[in-house]
């Protein structure tokens, strides 16, 4: 990759560890609700429902409120948990009040942004939610890495909508082909960047299947065989 000026990265599950920082928020819900659910059953149903939820969040099938009262909702009802709406809600809100107090990193996101910040000016595009995302950046301590934060919120679509990108091209006053977009997501942060003729490096821990023309890495170290 030449002529390179701007990298774009994701946030959640590409630097920031989602999966873990979420499963330490939960457990001390849990504590404080007096919730007896067996904790690992509760996440094996929790987490590919909230993936799926926040697929039609992305695909605006659905409100924010919706995506953080159903995810919720749906999981106790699969694990039979006898629950009231007020609890659902309090859970919602403890969850987001909490989640930015735990942050650890995805392995070697301090090292590959050590060694890419003095080449390169760097950048966050993310589907996160405004008010999470920008204290997960700053109490992670990786918030001075980056010039420019872009959320969905702020821009009124979610990637892999192509008016994001647009947006985040013309913030940095720059073309497509000096940028590179950085991402877990291989609709959402790959093909929609690639769409806009932006080059993109899939950051694949699962490898998951993805087509030819895709630049993969399976660790963020990595990522400096093309930077």
């Amino acid at each position: 990759m030449t002529g390179i000026k701007h990298i774009f990265f994701d946030l959640d599950h590409t630097l920031w560890d989602f999966d873990k920082n979420s499963a330490l928020t939960f457990q001390q819900i849990f504590k404080e609700q007096e919730i007896t659910l067996d904790f690992d059953k509760f996440l094996e149903v929790y987490i590919p429902l909230n993936l799926k939820y926040w697929r039609l969040f992305r695909e605006d099938q659905i409100s924010k409120e919706e995506l953080r009262y159903r995810r919720l909702k749906d999981v106790f009802n699969v694990l039979d948990y006898e629950t009231t709406d007020e609890l659902i809600h309090q859970i919602s809100e403890d969850y987001i009040e909490y989640l930015s107090d735990y942050n650890f990193l995805i392995e070697g996101t301090l090292d590959i942004l050590e060694y890419l910040k003095p080449k390169y000016q760097l950048h966050i595009i993310t589907n996160g939610f405004k008010e999470v995302q920008h204290k997960k950046l700053t109490k992670s301590g990786i918030r001075d890495f980056f010039d420019l934060v872009v959320t969905s919120e702020s821009v009124g679509v979610k990637k892999p909508n192509p008016k994001i990108f647009d947006f985040a091209l013309q913030e940095v006053n720059t073309e497509p082909e000096k940028c590179v977009m950085i991402g877990d997501s291989l609709e959402a942060d790959v093909i929609g960047a690639m769409n806009q003729k932006i080059p993109a490096v899939f950051y694949n821990p699962n490898n998951e299947k993805s087509a030819s023309n895709v630049k993969s890495v399976s660790a963020l170290l990595e990522i400096k065989q093309f930077l």
